[in-house]
């Protein structure tokens, strides 16, 4: 058998994660998308709009999609952000909270059975990789258009 890449384990390593958070979520009639969203909203101060893309790593039309979805299921609403005239906060209903509350619950059960299966020493070096592949890529040692490793 050839050597598994190193993109093809993390990418098969988030999808089984995803399908699992999807399977969970279904239970709370809910996505694995809407959950990490309100996981993304300060539950006191609300979160700008515009900060919220770039927080959660996604581009803006399916982040509104999302965030249309959740206005209509009233898990948020819109309030003008009073520092900014122009710009909108998004902020959890009490609905919200208990569902924000749900999916933190999920979250931390993965990382607690996760905890419990892993050592510690493991982990560490599980975020020590993951961290180095993303400083890699964010200072472009990967492909830089100058080197000649492509």
């Amino acid at each position: 058998m050839r050597e598994i890449t190193i993109d093809y384990a993390l990418r098969a390593t988030w999808q089984a994660v995803a399908r699992m958070y999807n399977e969970e979520a279904k239970d709370f009639d809910s996505t694995m998308a809407v959950g990490f969203t309100l996981l993304s909203i300060d539950p006191k101060t609300g979160t700008p709009s515009t900060a919220l893309g770039p927080k959660m790593g996604m581009e803006a039309t399916s982040l509104s999609r999302i965030l249309k979805s959740m206005e209509e299921k009233g898990l948020i609403e819109r309030k003008p952000n009073p520092a900014d005239g122009r710009g909108v906060l998004i902020h959890l209903t009490d609905f919200g909270l208990e569902k924000r509350n749900d999916s933190k619950n999920v979250v931390l059960r993965f990382n607690e059975v996760v905890k419990e299966n892993v050592s510690e020493e493991k982990l560490n070096h599980f975020f020590e990789v993951t961290d180095t592949i993303n400083k890699l890529i964010a200072d472009k040692n990967i492909y830089s258009k100058n080197s000649s490793n492509h």
